[in-house]
């Protein structure tokens, strides 16, 4: 059974809209930038994409992803960040209606296009938060055996 997520790292993911989306496939690693959601009953991250980008192209073969978000400072007691690891796919159903509604809320925009959905559901998470002290790790993980 999972354990709670901190507070400190829902709150982080909600206040930030921009995520680095870390796939591989074939020994050939690739990153892309995309504007997501927070689904926080699901502890997921929603976003859009192309089936023709590279990292949905690499995700089709192999599901297992990483990512990060980040707060952009130069003042090193400010610095905070999220490197997470989850399993993408596309939501169908219910989950897809959920997930839709959630993008939707906070990118109204993204009514006027064709979107493409994809949920990341967390598996991972570390938070850095030099806030709380300098290096402080905030970890938490679907599987408690996982934790480092």
């Amino acid at each position: 059974m999972a354990q709670e997520i901190d507070k400190k790292i829902i709150e982080f993911i909600n206040e930030h809209h921009v995520l680095t989306l870390a796939t591989s496939f074939n020994e050939e690693p690739w990153c892309a930038n995309c504007f997501y959601a927070y689904m926080e009953e699901e502890n997921s991250l929603v976003f859009t994409s192309d089936f023709n980008t590279k990292h949905i192209q690499q995700a089709s073969h192999n599901i297992y992803v990483a990512g990060s978000i980040v707060l952009e400072t130069s003042i090193v007691g400010k610095i905070q960040g999220i490197q997470f690891q989850g399993v993408i796919s596309q939501p169908q159903d219910d989950l897809y209606e959920r997930a839709k509604k959630a993008y939707l809320k906070r990118f109204p925009i993204a009514m006027l296009m064709e979107t493409h959905l994809w949920v990341v559901d967390l598996t991972y998470i570390k938070m850095t938060d030099n806030r709380l002290g300098f290096g402080k790790k905030l970890i938490w993980s679907k599987d408690l055996s996982f934790q480092k």
